[in-house]
């Protein structure tokens, strides 16, 4: 099964000449010397509407509906256990909603926050106790309170008191990814500004570990370096403390928190119970966004091996079947579709999704693949992408149906139910 994955960047060309319903084929652009020696701007904004929207499927009606506005660059959110739901904003927000209403009255106590370029409040997880103890874990960018241009990704637990505040603020994790004062170093491949990829994706596997994704903070020189956190999946336990069966403990020059490495900027991370596998999802450059089945120790090649083109068009080391590096499961573009969070659907509303992986994208909407006889992902069909909005998260809910936060000035929680 390892080596099936590690080859399944072969969907590739399949995803190229799959055309779905309700929209074009996925192109995957051939790299030419013709494509611009820059990220592609963001998609014309439009004004989301007040919907509802229904979609004609290969399993039937759905339609999606809106369940709030109101929110400022909604990044993640978190089901509580009485149905209401938290939503971190990135600007350094924490949001309750009860019964689909936005409570006016943001949630206090959050630490100081940098909220630059595409930095701030990111993910959000309720402890595995949160019943009894009514803990809530959240990741966000840490500024240098000595120069606010040095930042680095932190992850702080709290207790929640169920309303409007938090108290037992902590970090449990501060990363060693300082960087972002001047002057910067010089860096190879056209990288961008130190006021990105922070990463910021948090999720806790079956034994109440949790997995930090954390970005390059274009820097990718320092990736390969195994004794910093930039680029890596992280597992600690609940209080910080490095997990004894971490596959580098005790390995000289390693930093025992890692779990994987070779990461750019992975914004989509999804830990599946009932499989006990990790998936991620993280930006390329232009084009190589990656869909990862994360292995115990895997190296996935970053920035040395990368299925993209470097923004100043240098030649990447390698593209694939790189011995030592572990290759994607899904690799789009260019053009860059630019994915936001990943998910297994594990759900009652949609059986017939049953193990389906969905990916929000910036650019193409809702994404769903289904595995194939051999358990390849294959790209089924596209939705919501006739709404132009920026999906940022995409998880299943209590109740079975897709909630999903639009990336937008004027964001929104949708839902995606069945329809009629």
């Amino acid at each position: 099964m390892a080596n099936f994955w590690k080859h399944a960047s072969a969907c590739l060309a399949l995803a190229a000449s799959i055309s779905v319903p309700g929209g074009t084929a996925l192109a995957q652009d051939a790299p030419t010397a013709a494509t611009p020696a820059r990220p592609a701007g963001p998609p014309p904004r439009t004004a989301l509407r007040d919907g509802p929207w229904s979609y004609s499927t290969q399993g039937g009606p759905v339609r999606a509906d809106v369940v709030t506005k109101g929110l400022d660059h909604p990044w993640a959110m978190a089901f509580l256990p009485d149905g209401g739901m938290l939503v971190t904003e990135r600007p350094g927000r924490l949001r309750l909603i009860r019964d689909g209403v936005l409570d006016p009255t943001p949630v206090s106590g959050l630490p100081e926050i940098a909220a630059v370029g595409i930095g701030g409040l990111y993910d959000i997880a309720l402890d595995p106790d949160f019943a009894r103890n009514g803990r809530i874990y959240f990741s966000y960018v840490k500024p240098d309170p000595a120069n606010h241009d040095q930042t680095t990704l932190a992850v702080a637990r709290a207790k929640w008191d169920g309303a409007h505040g938090l108290s037992d603020v902590q970090d449990i994790l501060v990363t060693d990814a300082w960087y972002g004062a001047r002057p910067w170093p010089k860096r190879c491949c056209g990288q961008g500004p130190a006021s990105g990829s922070w990463g910021g994706r948090i999720a806790f596997d079956n034994d109440g570990r949790l997995f930090v994704a954390t970005g390059d903070r274009n820097y990718g020189e320092m990736v390969q370096d195994q004794s910093k956190a930039f680029g890596k999946i992280l597992r600690i336990n609940r209080d910080g403390s490095v997990p004894q069966d971490n596959p580098f403990v005790g390995q000289p020059g390693w930093d025992p928190k890692i779990w994987s490495t070779g990461h750019r900027n992975p914004l989509g991370l999804f830990y599946d119970a009932q499989t006990g596998e990790l998936w991620e999802s993280e930006f390329g450059p232009r084009g190589g966004d990656e869909v990862n089945r994360i292995e115990r120790g895997a190296n996935y090649g970053w920035i040395d091996v990368t299925q993209g083109e470097h923004y100043n068009s240098e030649a990447a080391k390698g593209v694939r079947d790189v011995e030592g590096f572990t290759d994607p499961v899904l690799a789009f573009g260019p053009p860059s579709l630019n994915p936001g969070n990943v998910t297994l659907y594990r759900g009652q509303a949609f059986p017939q999704w049953n193990g389906n992986l969905l990916l929000a994208s910036f650019t193409q909407g809702l994404l769903r693949f289904a595995p194939d006889a051999s358990g390849q992902p294959v790209l089924q069909e596209k939705l919501l992408g006739d709404l132009k909005q920026r999906l940022r998260d995409v998880r299943t809910g209590p109740d079975g149906n897709l909630y999903i936060l639009t990336d937008e000035t004027e964001g929104a929680l949708l839902k995606v139910s069945p329809g009629k």
